[in-house]
């Protein structure tokens, strides 16, 4: 197949240089009600975005394998052609909208995801809060390897949709044209995606496209305005605990949990899942959850 380039390092330069014209842009044209920029906020986002460039190339390893001896195993070929390429990336947009709901409705999927919501700002830099333990997502594009796309190219697929979502992560540009924001994801359908209005939760899932959210119910448009972060908000900027918390946060549960039904809602339910009180024959009363609720999705 032909050699296809990791859009993901050729876009660096341009990530730098936004991030700093939007922060000059905020120091010289500050707005009130916009999120802005704060100095250690910005510094966890591009740490943990530097981090998750050593991580990634550590999960690939294993993904690559089963990728790998998949493609082996399908009879089927996708040719990499100048007509093929487009159609890939449409699939690889429909499976990353299952990937990216599936992240916000189960609580150990969630723990990874969660990263990329921490933050209380909105700007460019924030696109680049990623996590450490993007190894929860490739059972997403299995079936399309199934289906006979190369690992290569799904790769190439998978980088030009995260170098997209860069840029609808800002809150200085306002609507496009309606034609572009009904089909496309854009800054403003990306802003209600980011907020932790109730509202406003576990909507917009699209990469590129927005017309995922539009076909399955997901969809919400930006009325009022977002407030950015989590229903339960974590107070730091150490990238490590900022990798790691919901997991914590999970064990702590799972210890805290009193029977497997509860440690296994605590695990693959919703981020805010708690278990029914039940009557305690015992006595009197009822018997409600160990700990308080998690995050829940922003």
């Amino acid at each position: 197949m032909p050699h296809l380039p990791d859009v993901v390092l050729w876009s660096i330069p341009a990530f730098v240089l936004l991030t700093v014209i939007e922060m000059v842009g905020h120091r010289l044209h500050p707005d009130e009600e916009a999120a802005g920029y704060e100095a250690k906020d910005a510094a966890t986002s591009i740490g943990m975005g530097l981090g998750s460039l050593g991580f990634d190339a550590l999960w690939k390893i294993p993904v690559v394998a089963v990728y790998t001896a998949v493609h082996e195993l399908t009879p089927l070929r996708v040719p990499v052609l100048w007509w093929t390429i487009p159609l890939m990336l449409l699939a690889q947009d429909f499976c990353y909208y299952w990937q990216h709901r599936g992240h916000h409705v189960n609580r150990i999927l969630w723990a990874c995801h969660v990263v990329h919501h921490s933050s209380r700002k909105f700007n460019l830099s924030t696109a680049l809060r990623q996590p450490w333990t993007s190894l929860t997502s490739w059972p997403f594009y299995l079936p399309l390897i199934a289906l006979g796309t190369h690992p290569a190219a799904l790769a190439f697929c998978y980088s030009v949709n995260l170098v997209y979502q860069f840029w609808i992560h800002t809150e200085r540009i306002d609507r496009l044209p309606r034609p572009f924001e009904y089909v496309l994801n854009t800054p403003s359908h990306h802003r209600v995606h980011h907020a932790s209005q109730g509202g406003y939760l576990d909507r917009n899932f699209g990469g590129i496209l927005i017309v995922w959210d539009r076909m399955f119910g997901s969809w919400v448009g930006e009325t009022e305005r977002p407030v950015y972060g989590l229903t339960k908000n974590i107070e730091t900027y150490n990238p490590l605990r900022v990798a790691t918390h919901e997991y914590a946060a999970i064990a702590r549960d799972l210890k805290a949990a009193h029977d497997w039904r509860e440690r296994t809602g605590r695990v693959f339910r919703g981020p805010g899942w708690q278990p029914a009180p039940t009557t305690d024959t015992r006595g009197p009363g009822t018997r409600g959850p160990g700990n308080a609720a998690p995050e829940a999705a922003a």
